[in-house]
């Protein structure tokens, strides 16, 4: 696989509007709870992944990884910026990321390292399935320029350097079971925070049940199918396999051909 190319956005995104996806107050919610988790994340995928850095002997995976550094680097500064975003909009997410970053990072205190790099490498794949059904499934059209520019980015970064953190855990242990334990810490991190994320954002948009579930109806009509089924279980299926690797999802050209288009909003760094 070829060496990532970490890139700095260079987009103003004060101007998103407070409902950029679809107009739909319960869909940028959806999508918000996850932009609220990024910045701490990528953090800790750079921290799981880099524990084990001395102990890379293949010198193309040691500069793929110091690549995925460098772009999740970027991603977290850049969701950063866009969670002030969402602070001038009116939204109180500090309560929230307060929590959120207590727990997790007492949880990565508590488990094993190859656990968190098992983590990571689950998590990766699923950012991946993110990133495929963004180009695939229709919903970067769905949503208002700025956003569009940085998710379509960090999506992607994510499918260039899909398989990096994989590879590091295979290098480091190879066991199935591994593997495994770290898809379950990461199905439940992730499921957990970004529904807590969701329902801390829809309660200050003060939407009703039914209005929220006419508006995912509406937004599976036009997006696709639901989170659970298209990232989840479609992830899940695929990373139980013995002989499952990232790069079996040959998605690469779409990181490619967007870049290819849209290059000379981002800055080589």
């Amino acid at each position: 696989m070829s060496i990532p190319i970490p890139r700095e956005l260079d987009v103003d995104l004060t101007q998103v509007p407070r409902h950029w996806m679809s107009n739909s107050a319960v869909a940028t919610a959806i999508t918000n709870g996850i932009n609220l988790l990024f910045p701490h994340g990528e953090r800790f995928f750079v921290r799981s992944v880099n524990h084990y850095l001395d102990e890379i002997k293949d010198p193309e995976l040691k500069k793929q990884v110091l690549a995925f550094f460098k772009q999740e680097g970027h991603h977290a500064k850049a969701h950063d910026t866009f969670n002030n975003v969402l602070r001038t909009q009116g939204f109180e997410v500090d309560t929230f990321l307060g929590r959120y970053k207590k727990i997790s990072s007492w949880m990565e205190r508590l488990m094993p390292a190859k656990i968190n790099l098992a983590g990571t490498a689950a998590a990766e794949h699923f950012t991946a399935i993110l990133a495929d059904d963004a180009f695939n499934g229709g919903l970067l059209e769905a949503i208002s320029p700025g956003m569009r520019e940085l998710l379509a980015w960090h999506a992607a970064e994510e499918i260039e350097h899909k398989a990096v953190a994989f590879d590091v855990l295979q290098q480091i242990d190879d066991s199935y079971w591994v593997r495994i334990a770290g898809l379950a810490y990461a199905t439940v991190m992730l499921g957990v925070f970004w529904a807590w994320a969701t329902r801390t954002l829809l309660r200050q948009e003060k939407i009703g049940f039914r209005a929220m579930r006419r508006q995912m109806k509406a937004l599976r009509g036009e997006t696709g199918k639901p989170i659970l089924q298209a990232v989840f279980l479609a992830g899940i299926r695929q990373y139980i396999r013995r002989d499952f690797h990232p790069r079996h999802n040959a998605n690469e050209h779409l990181a490619a051909e967007w870049f290819a288009a849209h290059g000379l909003t981002f800055k080589v760094a």
